[in-house]
């Protein structure tokens, strides 16, 4: 069954996520260090008795925001019509969060800066430009965790990955439970000889999955 717009809008379940986490990994390359990391931290929250489920950008076909503001008056992206119709009620229906990216060029992955950027439809706004603005998404006890992969072993060489992915979630209304920082790791797959880089990305997964319960 196709999703689109009108069929989220009608949605009855629109404003109140399960107890549920979904992880959005956006690196594209598949089998590589940002999907064994996304792996083992859902794997942390299962084990704390919490549906999960693990979502690959580079498996939707989707378009980055035009600017086209139709989703101030729909509430809803409806400019385009696209893979993110597929993503949102899975967002929407998600008390808990996990973005996972590596680092591109200082900051996350294409993928994952169109998948933000497709999220400012859950924004309301007043009448005024430079304007005062609230979330849709705020006051559900929404939780994430973020985690990010770089080659370099300075975390000034991660530049704006972590960030990049912090502050919109907080301005969406997400509480942030922890944040992994993944250094000098490259080669696919690599990241599975880090025993306690993984022990890391599970615990990060079991905190978020235990904040939900609360």
């Amino acid at each position: 069954m196709k999703t689109n717009a009108k069929s989220i809008q009608n949605d009855n379940n629109y404003y109140f996520p399960k107890k549920k986490i979904t992880g959005i990994g956006a690196s594209p390359r598949k089998n590589g260090n940002s999907d064994v990391l996304l792996k083992y931290i859902l794997e942390g929250a299962k084990r704390n008795n919490i549906a999960v489920e693990n979502v690959q950008l580079r498996d939707y076909q989707f378009q980055p925001c035009i600017g086209c503001e139709r989703c101030r008056k729909d509430k809803i992206c409806t400019g385009l019509n696209d893979g993110m119709h597929l993503l949102y009620p899975k967002i929407l229906g998600s008390q808990g969060l996990i973005l996972v990216s590596p680092t591109h060029n200082y900051n996350v992955t294409a993928w994952m800066k169109a998948f933000i950027d497709r999220l400012y439809c859950f924004y309301d706004f007043d009448d005024n430009r430079s304007s005062g603005w609230s979330s849709r998404l705020s006051g559900q006890a929404r939780k994430a965790v973020l985690a990010a992969v770089c080659e370099q072993q300075s975390k000034k060489d991660m530049g704006f990955t972590l960030e990049a992915m912090r502050l919109p979630l907080e301005a969406l209304g997400y509480e942030i439970i922890g944040e992994l920082a993944v250094l000098a790791v490259f080669n696919r797959g690599k990241v599975k000889e880090k025993k306690e880089i993984l022990a890391k990305a599970s615990t990060l997964g079991a905190n978020l999955a235990k904040s939900l319960a609360r």
